[in-house]
């Protein structure tokens, strides 16, 4: 009788085979068997399928679905797919509360839950589905912190709805909150916006964070392109799920790890798609992570460099006109590689997961007649990009301003001081914030929120209540991807660790210089100084559970938000 364990193990279970392989892994090979993994099934490299599937949004809400076909092209391809899931915490619908803090902290807790599994069941490989902000960010940090072979697919972008003849967006809800304050809107209205603006599944329609994080994962290589683009109603979702699985299965067959894809090179591609299609800042605080988890020294700095030549060629919210399904429409994140590739503005060269290079990517990019969404580089939406990193004595490592969807470089005025969102909201709320102030949201930072909220809340109420082109703001909080305005963010250091954002007193005269890189309060060095020393930090918001870990171990705005492993 021949020894059933004798059978040749799969070359490509580079990892799993000390898992399953001889008798000493019966046990482990029984409890596999008892949901259905049979023999042949055991002998197949073991490739995670990690969903961020939840219940509290549209955002990720396919997922379950999308997890069905890439399950098929796993299988296909010679492959055993295991299924798991991980969280998301929903930007859109934390927004303006204390729950918004958990949803940068979730980036960590994804990453880490995503690598647990992967060396807790010695996986081959993975395909990590994403939707809303964080998961896209935390999928790509766990696969380059694993080095294991894998991708990921956005489950893409939501359609716009229609309210009264337009199209609208999660982004014209918000900024309706701040047109019923100021009495442009009624409550009735507001509700029927609400019930039209978020028709189905799909992360948030402009290039807001996630779209802008969909975008850097093309130009990453870590996605096969063009998938990413399909909307997540679209039927052809599912085909672009199964052919991810297929893809991720020569990957582990190649043994090509994300360290091969996710270059120097690439991040700086990504960085120059960012400023391209004027997305979200929060792609500076993402890319600075991927870069840590890679080893690969990119500094703030040079955000403000590639931003600063590469023109905005993509017409999308909030700045522009379009949404993600637009883009999609009109031929695809190709097209913005083309551009830029025409311009000598990003590397070439650099691959991407489904094997070609970028520029055979962007050669291969079919445009649709007559579109308007991606225009040509010749002939920019704007010379410069879409963000610029501004330093001075009121950020000495560093800040960043968005710039797509506003033509000011300049503002200088008094001082309005706020200790939380909250606090700020409530005078926006009582119209007590005027044309020329510079609304100063503080202690919202990675340690000091914790978790570095998003302020557009505030931002979004400020535009519907008329002041957005006549007021500046600064936080050392974040900016959702769907504000626009002069909002300067990540300031660092923050508050909390004794950045000089503390000392500012309202009616201090703030100055933003854009065209200086400049964000300084008009005070002496010694006042500063003085000021700065008689500050009292107020006692930190949690002091126990993960809030209270993550404010202990996070690190500055300007290195990425990432949790430091070494504390001395």
């Amino acid at each position: 009788m021949s020894n059933p364990y004798d059978r040749p193990s799969d070359p490509a279970k580079r990892h799993s085979a000390a898992l399953t392989d001889g008798v000493d892994r019966a046990p482990a090979r029984a409890m596999l068997k008892a949901i259905g993994v049979d023999d042949d099934a055991l002998a197949r490299p073991l490739v995670g399928i990690a969903t961020t599937w939840i219940e509290t949004m549209p955002c990720n809400w396919n997922q379950r679905e999308l997890a069905r076909h890439v399950r098929r092209g796993i299988i296909e391809a010679g492959g055993t797919p295991l299924e798991f899931n991980t969280i998301a915490v929903s930007d859109g619908v934390s927004m303006g509360t204390e729950g918004m803090r958990a949803s940068l902290v979730s980036r960590e807790t994804i990453a880490d839950s995503i690598e647990l599994v992967a060396r807790g069941h010695l996986l081959d490989g993975l395909v990590c589905l994403v939707g809303c902000d964080k998961t896209i960010p935390a999928a790509v940090m766990a696969l380059a912190r694993l080095d294991l072979p894998g991708l990921v697919l956005y489950n893409g972008s939501i359609a716009p709805g229609r309210f009264r003849g337009r199209d609208v967006t999660i982004q014209d809800v918000f900024e309706a909150v701040g047109a019923a304050a100021a009495g442009k809107m009624s409550p009735e209205e507001v509700h029927e916006l609400e019930s039209a603006a978020c028709p189905g599944a799909g992360a948030c329609g402009g290039q807001y964070t996630a779209n802008t994080m969909a975008t850097v994962l093309d130009f990453l290589g870590i996605s096969p392109a063009g998938l990413n683009d399909i909307p997540a109603t679209d039927p052809a979702k599912k085909d672009a799920a199964y052919e991810a699985g297929k893809v991720a299965m020569r990957l582990v067959r190649d043994d090509v790890r994300p360290s091969q894809l996710i270059t120097r090179e690439a991040l700086e591609n990504a960085a120059a798609a960012v400023a391209a299609t004027g997305g979200s800042t929060n792609g500076v605080l993402h890319l600075l992570a991927i870069a840590h988890e890679l080893g690969i020294d990119l500094t703030i700095d040079e955000f403000d460099a590639i931003a600063a030549r590469t023109p905005v060629v993509a017409d999308i919210k909030p700045g522009g006109r379009f949404v993600a399904v637009d883009l999609h429409a009109a031929g695809g994140v190709a097209l913005v590689a083309r551009e830029l590739l025409k311009a000598g503005l990003v590397h070439g060269d650099a691959p991407t997961a489904d094997g070609r290079s970028l520029a055979q990517v962007a050669t291969a990019a079919v445009e649709t007649p007559g579109q308007e969404v991606v225009v040509p580089i010749e002939t920019p939406l704007k010379a410069t990009g879409g963000l610029a990193i501004l330093r001075g004595n009121l950020a000495p490592e560093g800040s960043v301003v968005k710039l797509a969807g506003h033509e000011r470089l300049f503002h200088r005025g008094p001082a309005r001081v706020f200790d939380s969102e909250e606090a700020c909201f409530a005078a926006v709320k009582a119209r007590s914030i005027h044309a020329g102030d510079v609304v100063v949201i503080r202690y919202e930072g990675p340690a000091g929120g914790p978790g570095m909220r998003e302020m557009l809340h505030v931002t979004a109420a400020l535009v519907g209540e008329g002041l957005g082109d006549e007021v500046a703001l600064i936080t050392d909080g974040r900016f959702s991807g769907a504000t626009h305005g002069l909002m300067v963010g990540h300031v660092a250091p923050e508050a909390a660790r004794g950045g000089p954002i503390a000392a500012l007193q309202d009616g201090d005269i703030v100055e933003l210089d854009v065209d200086s890189r400049e964000l300084r309060v008009l005070i002496s060095d010694d006042e500063l100084a003085a000021r700065l020393a008689s500050v009292v930090q107020p006692p930190p918001r949690y002091t126990t559970g993960v809030f209270a870990r993550y404010a202990a171990l996070v690190s500055s705005a300007s290195e990425g938000a990432v949790l430091r492993t070494d504390t001395t």
